[in-house]
């Protein structure tokens, strides 16, 4: 899948991304803050459907990690930008955000934490979840993400993918 194909299958999947709440860090270094506005502008990118931004704020040696039931196509880990941009077209032909809501993000050093609440869709099912707690780590690295390890329900993800 290219880049603009999966900027029109993740735009509608990520929309829930571009909700994100801005981040207000007071007395955070700048090295911290720097990589939390760099991870809000990532999310941001995402739930736009801005795949050039995403690009740019990729680090080519980036890694995403899904952990949950392998029958779902989007687990992975996925490692490095073609990977990646193949997994979000996959990603985005099998699950659509219907609810994100960021309620804290932190950072310390490279190192991003967020936690919210969300709710998906399952297309193969045409099952919708019930709203579950999610959690993000991420690194940056000059200037780019390089580790975006998400954290999830993924028991009711899975449930979800194969109800009948």
């Amino acid at each position: 899948m290219n880049r603009r194909q999966a900027i029109t299958a993740t735009a509608t999947t990520a929309l829930g991304l571009s909700l994100a709440a801005p981040t207000l860090a007071d007395g955070m270094d700048q090295t911290s803050q720097a990589s939390l506005d760099t991870v809000m502008s990532f999310m941001g990118a995402m739930g736009g459907g801005d795949m050039d931004t995403v690009a740019a704020l990729m680090h080519d040696n980036m890694v995403w990690q899904n952990e949950g039931d392998k029958a779902m196509p989007w687990i992975g880990p996925w490692n490095g930008k073609e990977e990646i941009f193949a997994f979000l077209g996959v990603f985005s032909k099998n699950l659509e955000t219907t609810l994100w809501e960021t309620e804290d993000a932190f950072a310390s050093g490279d190192t991003v934490a967020i936690f919210g609440r969300m709710k998906t869709k399952l297309t193969r099912s045409g099952v919708e979840t019930t709203p579950f707690n999610f959690a993000l780590r991420a690194k940056v690295k000059d200037g780019q993400v390089i580790l975006w390890n998400w954290f999830e329900d993924s028991y009711a993800v899975s449930r979800a993918f194969h109800a009948k």
